[in-house]
């Protein structure tokens, strides 16, 4: 594994839009980026047999997590011409209509910012030890499967 620091990606409850938007607006100054990809990932209010979704709490194994995280991070930059890349993810309860999950690739064309950008949320979900509880508006809960 590189040298690199392990960079934080957990954010406590939601991503907040002044976030998001702060972080776009950094970039202005970056005059050798001519793409950029982002993908919100923001709760759903689903109705699961008759219940609806009110939030969901996330946990994860964090140190596992940013391990991991780091490794993807690594490969995706070894895989793709990136400039840059950003990744939060919220920890603890975030409402139905907030974003949770937040991904911001760049690159000095639009392809693969993209490229990256789809595949750091795959395997961000399929490969983080990183686990949501669907709380109902009725308070009982279960486990949520990430898909």
């Amino acid at each position: 594994m590189s040298e690199k620091k392990i960079k934080n990606i957990f954010v406590n409850g939601p991503i907040e839009p002044d976030f998001i938007a702060d972080s776009i607006a950094k970039h202005n100054s970056k005059t050798a980026i001519g793409g950029h990809s982002i993908f919100m990932g923001q709760v759903r209010k689903d109705e699961i047999e008759g219940k609806f979704v009110a939030a969901i709490a996330y946990t994860a194994y964090e140190d596992l997590a940013l391990e991991k995280m780091h490794q993807i991070r690594e490969e995706i930059f070894d895989k793709y011409p990136l400039n840059c890349m950003h990744i939060y993810h919220s920890l603890g309860t975030v409402k139905t209509g907030e974003i949770c999950l937040f991904v911001f690739t760049s690159s000095a064309h639009r392809k693969p910012a993209m490229a990256a950008c789809s595949e750091v949320v795959d395997r961000l979900k399929a490969e983080l030890p990183i686990w949501g509880k669907e709380i109902f508006e009725d308070e009982t809960h279960q486990w949520k499967e990430n898909i």
